[in-house]
């Protein structure tokens, strides 16, 4: 097993850092504007997108989260069902070619599926953020 440890905070992290950064009034303009259409404060749409950058954290909606939830749902019981075909096999029982063949397939759908989401959030965070859609 990994000696990995995992941080647990039972209080939310308080931002106690500032970070500065000084932009025309034009420049301001068009950050409330972009800041407005992804629903957000412009102090969270600019965090959000630092920390996008640094490759810390994605924006994502609660319609993003919403479609994760359910993807990660879907794998989650794949996993499952693959768990069951993988110990049937291991102990010695037959198993039928489809259950594989389904469940390889469902594996694949799923993967398709998470493929043109991430396509589709990658595309729309950006139209998002400067206000386009």
């Amino acid at each position: 097993m990994d000696d990995a440890k995992f941080e647990v905070r039972l209080e939310p992290d308080r931002k106690g850092r500032m970070v500065h950064a000084r932009v025309g009034a034009d420049e301001y303009a068009a950050i409330e504007k972009a800041a407005k259409a992804a629903d957000m404060t412009v102090s969270g749409f600019f965090r959000s997108l630092i920390l996008e950058g640094a490759g810390v954290r994605p924006i994502l909606t609660k319609d993003d989260r919403l479609v994760m939830a359910l993807l990660l749902e879907d794998m989650r019981a794949i996993g499952v069902n693959l768990n069951q075909v993988a110990r049937s096999i291991n102990s010695g029982k037959a198993v039928h070619p489809s259950e594989l063949d389904i469940n390889l397939g469902n594996v694949q759908r799923v993967q398709a599926a998470v493929l043109t989401e991430l396509r589709s959030l990658a595309k729309r965070a950006g139209h998002k953020r400067r206000g386009e859609g």
